[in-house]
């Protein structure tokens, strides 16, 4: 009775959250950028009222071809990820080249404020920025659906929107009671 795997489809959402503009370039229109910081258990428990059996009418776009809003979503949830090994902004190679000309230092040796060597030993990690996957598992999507339930969990992780509002919308069947849609830029197709 259970499902094979290569029945479903995995969606995947990347957010980073964090105040610092612009983004480094190689995330550049590769994820959504969330200038607020994420509460992340509060997306968790919005998560959990998401998955299941449910009339998604409120989660699906105009145009969507779907004969029927009701779908199954096996998974949704949301795990915080390593960001990507990153180059100097503009502005820490001058705050370093900076550095180096008012001290004896070498300009090799010195290491913005932005990077850190932690603990784990992970050397040029930015710390401004933190990296969110949400990922959704479900036999099939309506049109827009992944996008809208990432902007209601945006939402949430905001404090704009309370677990109240997400029942509220879920139960409204109607793509107007859902906050803006996620930029496409941070969805990704899972294998």
């Amino acid at each position: 009775m259970g499902i094979l795997l290569s029945q479903l489809h995995w969606y995947f959402y990347r957010l980073l959250s964090g105040p610092e503009e612009p983004l480094p370039v190689f995330e550049k229109d590769r994820a959504w950028h969330v200038f607020e910081q994420l509460d992340l258990i509060a997306i968790k428990k919005a998560c959990s009222i998401l998955v299941g059996h449910h009339d998604f009418s409120s989660f699906r776009a105009a145009g969507c071809q779907a004969t029927s809003p009701v779908k199954t979503l096996d998974e949704l949830g949301i795990c915080e990820v390593a960001s990507f090994l990153c180059f100097p902004s503009r502005a820490e190679r001058r705050e370093m080249s900076f550095k180096s000309s008012t001290d004896d230092t070498c300009f090799s040796n010195v290491v913005p404020e932005t990077c850190t060597t932690e603990s784990n030993g992970s050397f040029g990690k930015r710390s401004r920025h933190r990296c969110f996957v949400i990922t959704a598992r479900a036999r099939s999507f309506l049109y827009h659906q992944v996008r809208l339930l990432v902007g209601v969990l945006k939402c949430v992780g905001t404090g704009e929107l309370k677990l109240e509002d997400v029942k509220k919308i879920l139960s409204a069947k109607t793509v107007t009671s859902a906050s803006p849609m996620a930029p496409a830029c941070g969805l990704y197709l899972g294998m």
